[in-house]
């Protein structure tokens, strides 16, 4: 079922799926990853190669070993990538996303079972938890400018569920105002009137966020058309770092390196002198074909040092026992 749901969501949302493991060392996850391989070739290769998704992983569903998807995540900043994993690996991933991009409030846990009878049973909640620190500001009476997009769309995510298990108007009334309140957050966002963890000292405060939100979704809700966009808020200029008290930088073997990558002496670094620098730092980001090839490396040399009898491996995935 997860590999049916999985893939299926990726193909419409129209992004390439991948499988997220540490088999090279956790020999009980190979058999995750056989799962969802032969659920994907079986009902759905021939789809996505047909949407041209493939096209970046050679054509086929493609494995990243945790480590590596953790860098990916880093470099993937525009999105456009699904991935399946074990909990604690989605764990981790999914707090690197929303740190990656500046906050925990972007995230949504959802979690998904079924019942005897098929139905999907659905579970909702912001991955962040409760925000006690926030809660505990706020009865002080203390201003606070707390991030609620990923308890919004996990409250409005449970509304929707709860409107497929008994369809009828109530819950096409209630698709309708989760539909418009989703947008309206989004929105609010999207033109600066976002809190502080995104839109810098100028953001509003959670009040100030719930009262702008509110005013959209009230137009939406009885026009049923979005409002005028409103100019985004100026971009807060941030101070220097060299004026923070943890700023060591020694700005004369910066000046030093400089010099030794700006070759033609012009006082800047071109394209061409970035990638020298980036490669000789080892910054520098791999291809997908060097990537995948890497991959391949790391499972062979992990295999190899497993039958060596240097890395404790599983007995098997029925009988997980270490030797």
């Amino acid at each position: 079922d997860l590999a049916h749901i999985f893939f299926t969501r990726c193909l419409e949302a129209n992004i390439v799926p991948y499988v997220v493991t540490k088999k090279t060392v956790f020999k009980w996850q190979e058999g995750f990853w056989q799962k969802m391989k032969k659920v994907f070739d079986e009902h759905y290769k021939e789809k996505y190669l047909a949407s041209g998704l493939l096209k970046k992983t050679g054509g086929d569903l493609q494995h990243l070993i945790s480590d590596a998807a953790t860098m990916q995540i880093i470099r993937w900043t525009g999105g456009g990538f699904g991935m399946a994993c074990h909990n604690y690996d989605g764990d981790m991933l999914t707090d690197e996303v929303a740190q990656v991009h500046r906050s925990p409030g972007f995230i949504t846990s959802n979690l998904t079972g079924k019942r005897d009878d098929g139905m999907f049973i659905r579970e909702f909640e912001a991955s962040h938890g409760t925000v006690a620190d926030l809660w505990h500001a706020h009865l002080r009476g203390q201003e606070t400018s707390m991030n609620p997009l990923g308890m919004v769309v996990a409250l409005l995510g449970a509304m929707e569920h709860a409107a497929t298990l008994a369809p009828g108007p109530d819950a096409e009334k209630t698709v309708k105002f989760t539909q418009a309140c989703k947008e309206a957050v989004y929105q609010a966002f999207r033109d600066g009137r976002g809190t502080r963890d995104m839109a810098g000292p100028s953001g509003l405060t959670t009040e100030q966020f719930v009262d702008t939100v509110a005013e959209d979704l009230h137009l939406r809700l009885a026009t049923g058309k979005a409002p005028t966009p409103r100019p985004a808020l100026p971009e807060v200029v941030h101070p220097s770092r060299k004026f923070r008290r943890n700023f060591k930088v020694d700005e004369l073997k910066m000046q030093a390196m400089f010099d030794r990558f700006d070759v033609d002496k012009n006082g800047q670094i071109g394209f061409g002198e970035f990638v020298e620098m980036a490669v000789e730092l080892g910054i520098a980001p791999l291809s997908d074909e060097a990537v995948i090839e890497q991959e391949k490396k790391q499972e062979a040399n992990a295999d190899l040092e497993a039958t060596r009898g240097r890395i404790k491996r599983w007995a098997s995935i029925s009988e997980p026992k270490l030797y």
